[in-house]
């Protein structure tokens, strides 16, 4: 079973909905419950609205016990519930292309994969070593695999960001400029608001920069005596 951490961020299924607990699964199995208060903030009128069975949700983990997962939905951001959703995604295809070659054989050869790293993982360590994919598909196999890599190919991604920043000094417009010389790929929206494009095949990396740069122009408003938000 896999290893959780307090403060991940994880996918669940919504199995059942008892009173004012929300009862869910991880895909290995974990079971894992989330109270009303955690679901989101302020009173909830028709719990239906956020979460219902089979639903997947992405949630952060409070509390684990040996055979339970104690978890949060509204404490996770929605750029966190993006990128985690955009993975899921990018699994489930890397599944359907493996159902597709191997037939009836895949759902073992899936979930012995599985039990060491993630399928986005393998196929990430095979594009620089090839010689992964010879621990679970033949020689004939690994052909077609690659055949339909290359057929779907990812596409760059865009990952925006918006942000307001301000400065009330005399010399405001020249700090402003100073703070976002660095950045090309930081553009002006209007009253006082920035947009940040980062384009990707990565995703996780691109969040990673996003969060980068976000940090480091808010550490340099607060050296220049700016105001800097993030949009929400």
């Amino acid at each position: 079973m896999k290893e959780y951490n307090e403060g991940d961020i994880i996918l669940c299924t919504v199995r059942d909905i008892v009173k004012t607990t929300v009862f869910v699964e991880t895909e290995d199995g974990k079971k894992g419950s989330i109270v009303f208060s955690e679901i989101a903030p302020g009173r909830i009128r028709n719990i239906r609205d956020y979460v219902v069975p089979n639903k997947i949700i992405a949630c952060k983990i409070l509390h684990i016990t040996p055979d339970h997962l104690f978890l949060s939905l509204r404490r996770v951001k929605d750029k966190e519930k993006k990128e985690l959703m955009e993975l899921y995604k990018k699994e489930k295809s890397l599944e359907s292309v493996i159902k597709k070659i191997l037939g009836e054989k895949s759902s073992e050869i899936i979930k012995e994969i599985k039990s060491k790293s993630s399928l986005i993982e393998l196929f990430e360590n095979a594009k620089s070593n090839p010689n992964e994919f010879e621990k679970y598909f033949s020689k004939s196999e690994i052909e077609k695999l690659s055949k339909i890599q290359i057929d779907k190919k990812e596409k760059e991604k865009e990952v925006k960001e918006e942000f307001y920043l301000t400065c009330k000094e005399f010399d405001g417009i020249k700090r402003l400029k100073l703070i976002l010389s660095s950045y090309d790929n930081i553009f002006y929206l209007g009253s006082s608001k920035f947009m940040i494009r980062i384009k990707s095949h990565n995703l996780k990396q691109a969040g990673s920069q996003m969060t980068q740069i976000l940090e480091d122009i808010e550490k340099q408003a607060k050296k220049n005596k700016c105001e800097f938000n993030v949009k929400k």
